[in-house]
């Protein structure tokens, strides 16, 4: 195999050092380990066979901490549509479901998926369908811990 002809400036492991103390996403932090083991000295098929990575994938985070520096390590933006559902209109939709229905003209006491995305619609302009609401409600139900004391089991 090859070996790598790239040349790191001094400031590479400091840098990368810093980087590994501040990184929150476990993808990006394994990315830094991987790298600054590279930067060490350490071949990259042994470091990627112990830190179980695709030579090639380990070889391209390798290029481009050389060229760009750290922030070659984060992940480029993802193609194709952004989610039309954001954080804030999810949060928009648990405190709607917290409200009374009859506060906002329905005829019944409970809510249903198709009332609120069209009080969503209202409110926020942005447009759901009764699925899209319920997938929400349900993945942020699933986030949530469970309401109450804890039960022992019965003997």
């Amino acid at each position: 195999m090859r070996t790598l002809k790239l040349h790191f400036p001094d400031q590479a492991l400091p840098t990368l050092d810093t980087f590994l103390k501040q990184s929150k996403e476990a993808r990006i932090f394994r990315r830094a380990q991987a790298v600054r083991e590279v930067v060490q000295g350490q071949r990259l098929q042994t470091v990627s066979d112990s830190l179980h990575f695709t030579y090639s994938a380990l070889r391209k985070w390798v290029h481009r901490f050389a060229h760009q520096g750290v922030q070659g390590l984060l992940d480029r933006p993802r193609p194709g549509r952004p989610p039309k559902v954001t954080c804030a209109l999810a949060h928009h939709l648990d405190r709607l479901v917290d409200q009374d229905p009859l506060q906002h003209g329905s005829g019944h006491s409970q809510w249903s998926c198709q009332e609120l995305a069209t009080v969503l619609a209202r409110q926020t302009g942005v447009q759901l369908s009764r699925e899209s609401v319920r997938d929400v409600l349900k993945k942020r139900r699933q986030l949530q811990p469970p309401h109450g004391p804890a039960r022992s089991s019965p003997r």
